[in-house]
């Protein structure tokens, strides 16, 4: 439980800042938001975070596109079904890849594109009633950690762009940023990120 927490935290940690990184207008717009609710606070509380808009639809928007466990827990079926063009028969395992259902373009508009915006007047969520947006999986099955893995997620990106600006290392431009996944049942970047913090007075 303890590695299935933080590895997975870590890992949208990394993607979100890799997405920001690579797209500064989104960056500049999340830092605004995040800086405006502090409002020159040592930093932001929890009991900031129901204000941050703009930073849940980025987590949400990071989830989409890089799901920590990309494939959920394995189900079993109960009875003989047919999922598109394939009959499943009963007592077959089944593994679900949520990666694959969050990117797909019946679903989404550009769904390769990094756009949190498309969260900001949707009411699709993470909490197992949209199945077209499944991170943490749904039902009996989900992530029992979810409400606290996002609150702890958006705290630590929220103080990070709180009290500092981030910038790529000297010579090193967005496009080279790599974004190749490592795999594993966690999937972080293969290449790790490397930004330097700028410290705000």
């Amino acid at each position: 439980m303890f590695i299935a927490g933080t590895d997975t935290t870590a890992s949208s940690l990394v993607w979100t800042f890799t997405e920001l990184i690579r797209n500064p207008p989104l960056m500049e717009k999340v830092k605004y938001e995040v800086r405006k609710v502090g409002n020159g606070r040592d930093k932001i509380e929890e009991s900031d975070i129901p204000k941050l808009h703009y930073l849940h639809s980025v987590i949400k928007e990071t989830l989409r596109l890089h799901p920590p466990a990309p494939l959920l827990v394995p189900r079993e079926t109960t009875e003989d079904c047919v999922v598109g063009d394939y009959e499943i028969p009963a007592k077959t395992r089944v593994i679900i890849n949520a990666k694959s259902i969050g990117t797909d373009p019946k679903y989404w508009e550009n769904p390769h594109d990094f756009q949190p915006d498309r969260f900001m007047k949707s009411s699709v969520d993470f909490k197992g009633q949209h199945l077209e947006f499944l991170p943490f999986g749904v039902g009996r099955r989900g992530c029992p950690g979810m409400s606290f893995a996002i609150m702890l997620l958006q705290l630590m990106v929220a103080n990070f762009l709180y009290r500092f600006d981030w910038e790529l290392p000297e010579g090193m431009s967005v496009e080279d940023v790599d974004m190749e996944e490592e795999l594993g049942i966690t999937v972080f970047k293969k290449t790790p990120l490397c930004l330097v913090p700028i410290r705000l007075v």
